[in-house]
């Protein structure tokens, strides 16, 4: 959610607000943005120029969660450019989700989505915790109704959903079974939606190993130049780029910055991100980088990371991809 994101969504949304009635200028009022930049195939904008027009939508949508469950419809895999493409030509079913994920920063997602396989089920974590609660129904039906969307696009058909919990109060389903083929449970603790494991070793009917690799390496290149351009959160990052491991409190690094604690806690919330979120940014990136290379051992990795323990590394390692490092690593040297 740091990164500058493309321009399609909201030209998405404030297209589809247009037919239910709501004029261009409500839709972006606030937000920065003009309807001449809608025009501009190549804009980029911060996410929160983004949220500020769900913000509006939220204000005159009659029903959020069903508008948001058809707008999500409308992203199809065409609309993410290269990420949509390097999906298309994985391997795997599965290859596709975890690069997917790998490179979320690219789509339009606000939910903070991953991979979790337990027993013969794989879950996929729909958290939306993070985001305020005027927007969060409206984004956990528009994203979750987007992911269908790409997984049918993949395959040419609809994945059999085993679970959909979802963290909304109760409300006709019917809409919900259209979309994901199954009757969500509602009022759950955490949105999530789980399949076969199975499923994740079906073989995709585009893969092209040379293609995907080829696209990947665009994704990785885009996401470094969408993250690397201005602001409090870019400042903060190259700085913990500069010195892996050696990683500042809040308040020594506020003071490095020539600014209060309270100040730079301010600048990065309205950018939507926060210190503790950068710092696991950065360590994921290095951590994915460094196995991916094959050269430094889980403990030296854990080490310049600045882990006092390898449990704990593999325990974050483990929440930000929903895997362990050693899988991640040999999955990475099978692809290659």
């Amino acid at each position: 959610m740091n990164a500058l994101r493309a321009i399609t969504s909201v030209r998405l949304q404030v297209a589809y607000a247009a037919e239910q009635g709501i004029p261009v200028s409500r839709s972006l009022a606030g937000s920065g943005l003009n309807a001449g930049m809608l025009q501009q195939s190549d804009a980029t904008i911060e996410a929160e120029q983004e949220l500020t027009v769900v913000r509006n939508l939220c204000e005159q949508l009659d029903d959020p969660v069903a508008h948001g469950l058809a707008m999500g419809q409308r992203y199809h895999l065409s609309s993410y450019g290269v990420w949509g493409f390097a999906l298309l030509s994985s391997q795997t079913f599965g290859d596709a989700i975890r690069l997917g994920l790998r490179y979320l920063g690219l789509t339009f997602a606000f939910l903070d989505i991953r991979l979790e396989e337990i027993g013969d089920q794989a879950f996929l974590v729909l958290d939306d915790t993070a985001l305020e609660e005027a927007v969060r129904p409206y984004l956990l039906a528009r994203d979750s109704s987007a992911i269908m969307v790409v997984q049918e696009e993949l395959f040419s058909l609809r994945v059999p959903l085993t679970t959909l919990n979802l963290r909304l109060p109760p409300r006709d389903p019917a809409p919900f079974e259209a979309v994901f083929g199954r009757t969500p449970t509602f009022s759950a603790a955490r949105s999530e939606a789980a399949f076969t494991q199975e499923l994740l070793t079906m073989l995709l009917p585009q893969a092209n190993p040379v293609t995907a690799r080829l696209c990947e390496e665009q994704c990785h290149q885009l996401l470094v130049q969408r993250h690397s351009r201005g602001g409090m959160a870019a400042r903060v990052r190259r700085r913990l780029l500069q010195q892996p491991g050696r990683y500042p409190d809040m308040e020594a690094l506020a003071e490095e910055m020539h600014m209060s604690s309270r100040t730079l806690r301010r600048h990065l919330g309205k950018e939507g991100t926060g210190y503790q979120e950068l710092m696991d940014e950065v360590r994921r990136m290095l951590a994915e980088q460094w196995l991916t290379l094959g050269i430094l051992t889980l403990e030296e990795i854990s080490e310049r990371l600045g882990y006092s323990e390898l449990s704990n590394f593999i325990h974050a390692f483990r929440r930000w991809t929903g895997q362990s490092p050693a899988r991640f690593r040999r999955e990475r040297k099978e692809e290659g």
